[in-house]
């Protein structure tokens, strides 16, 4: 570390070892056979995403959702135009990416063609009944 590095980072400190209490730590999951401790890591995982998954779902808005169809290709006007589709038929919350692929997977569209044709308002209240029955 040269003098003008150690310069901007002030005094440095020392870091005090970590006691090796490894052993002490690991006593609840000893007795555990290789499958239970991939069901728990998985139990683990799960607490830890599902949360993440929860927040992202009820936290999206049109402007993300704009911005996720910007991404898959659409135009500004064209994305803008399936949102709003999104939003009047309670669908935001799916995710309007999400529903023009489910456009196009249900009727054998290209992404584009699905986007298009929502845009023009066609197929909204058969993905709004296919999504819904998703719950």
């Amino acid at each position: 570390m040269t003098d003008a590095t150690r310069g901007k980072l002030g005094k440095l400190r020392v870091m005090e070892p970590r006691p090796d209490d490894y052993h002490e730590r690991r006593r609840h999951l000893a007795d555990l056979s290789d499958e239970e401790l991939r069901r728990r890591f998985w139990d683990l995982v799960g607490e830890i995403v599902d949360p993440l998954i929860d927040m992202a779902r009820q936290h999206t808005s049109p402007s993300i959702e704009r911005s996720v169809l910007l991404r898959m290709g659409f135009s500004s006007l064209e994305s803008g135009a399936v949102v709003r589709g999104c939003v009047e038929h309670g669908l935001l919350e799916r995710g309007a990416g999400h529903v023009v692929w489910r456009v196009a997977k249900d009727n054998g569209l290209s992404i584009r063609a699905a986007g298009l044709a929502l845009g023009e308002g066609n197929y909204w209240d058969e993905v709004r009944g296919a999504l819904k029955g998703e719950d």
